[in-house]
């Protein structure tokens, strides 16, 4: 038998899983990416539940550990930098606001390019332009290489993906009105190791959090009803970022100082609720296909959990189209439950008058009582999501140890 190809467009953390897995089952992977390069920069992201449970059948818990940015909890804070509400980080695969195992993305994604690396072939700086499946493989063109033809191609891209349009066109995505700016700021000795997040008024939230390399990840973020200032150019963006903070106190200034010299990144927050996840030989994977939104605290263990599952259906399964059933079989109620946040969550925290966030201010308080942390888990039981809510399948699949 010839040995099974395929393409996986996007090289950030569930597209390099994927192509892990699946390389070291003897494939033939090649991996696009639209950068010129992996992408370093990013915020925290955390691995909870099925996702850290990947890792350690990857070989790659302790490689990850080494990488975490060391954050000890998260703190609400007021105008004036003091406490509202501490909570604890988290001591076992699940639980807390902060996991036990958080990290950059940038650095993640590098962690698990470099573990994939030797058993599939990168393309950088180039995408997909169109696909054409005639039932026996996929012929797929490319806006600067050759055009190839693959056994099987994988979309493991973002929320707002554009190579998706060419294989399913019915996709309705769930706004949530709420834009976030991140970015990276000098360290200084104000700074310390918990993540701190100020809820001010009219819907804003400014936070900042360490990382592991001498800086601190802040961002700037703002529930709005107007549609489309992600599709802004990066002035206009800063113009209204720095109209919508300029009167909150606290670190603000500091923050929206850095704004002229620090790589930004501006998305307007959503979820994807997609009919299928699949045509013929052609499948989505992780956010491109049920992105659950940085607010669920489950998009990076939908990604790696969701690649180790289709890997798993795809060696067992010799017809491609029986092996994305099943994958959705498994992932789609573990994905579905993720993207139910909380009721009024992530909401309550962008109050638009003082008077709610005094209200919001009482609840956090009393959420992060010693009494409440006995009976009901406390605040940290708020920010714990349903990370375990799926038994991951024992696929016969040994990659190399991630060392």
């Amino acid at each position: 038998m010839s040995t099974p190809s395929i393409l996986i467009s996007g090289a950030s953390i569930a597209g390099p899983t994927l192509a892990s897995w699946l390389g070291a089952a003897g494939w033939d992977v090649t991996v696009i990416e639209r950068f010129d390069q992996l992408r370093d920069e990013g915020q925290n992201i955390d691995i909870r539940g099925t996702g850290r449970e990947v890792l350690r059948r990857m070989g790659l818990e302790d490689v990850v550990r080494a990488a975490h940015t060391h954050e000890t909890g998260l703190d609400f804070v007021d105008e004036r930098g003091r406490p509202v509400a501490r909570i604890a980080a988290g001591t076992d695969d699940t639980s807390g606001g902060t996991a036990e195992l958080e990290i950059l993305r940038g650095r993640l994604s590098r962690i698990l390019h470099d573990h994939s690396s030797a058993d599939a072939a990168y393309v950088f700086g180039d995408q997909i332009t169109a696909l054409h499946d005639d039932g026996r493989g996929v012929d797929v063109e490319f806006r600067h290489g050759p055009a190839r033809r693959f056994d099987v191609v994988v979309i493991a891209e973002g929320l707002r993906s554009r190579t998706r349009s060419l294989v399913i066109r019915d996709v309705r995505l769930r706004e949530l009105g709420l834009y976030s700016a991140y970015f990276t700021i000098p360290r200084t000795d104000a700074d310390d190791n918990r993540w701190r997040w100020l809820i001010a008024d009219r819907g804003r939230g400014v936070t900042l959090r360490p990382d592991d390399v001498g800086t601190i990840r802040a961002s700037l973020n703002m529930h709005s009803a107007t549609r489309g200032l992600d599709r802004l150019d990066r002035a206009d963006i800063v113009t209204i970022l720095r109209a919508t903070f300029a009167d909150i106190g606290w670190e603000t200034p500091r923050i929206l100082d850095a704004l002229d010299d620090s790589p930004l990144y501006f998305e307007s927050l959503g979820q994807a609720r997609l009919p299928r996840w699949s045509s013929g030989r052609i499948a989505l994977l992780g956010d491109t296909a049920y992105c659950a939104s940085p607010v669920s605290g489950m998009g990076t263990t939908l990604a790696v959990t969701g690649a180790y599952v289709l890997a798993g259906e795809l060696t067992r399964h010799t017809d491609p189209q029986a092996a994305f059933a099943r994958y959705e079989a498994v992932m789609r109620p573990f994905a579905e439950r993720a993207q139910q946040l909380r009721p009024g969550f992530p909401y309550m925290f962008y109050p638009r008058t003082r008077l709610q966030r005094s209200l919001v201010w009482a609840g956090l308080r009393a959420a992060a009582s010693p009494l409440a942390n006995r009976l009901v888990g406390g605040a940290g039981a708020l920010f714990s999501p349903p990370a375990e809510a799926l038994d991951l399948p024992d696929h016969a699949m040994a990659p190399r140890n991630g060392g």
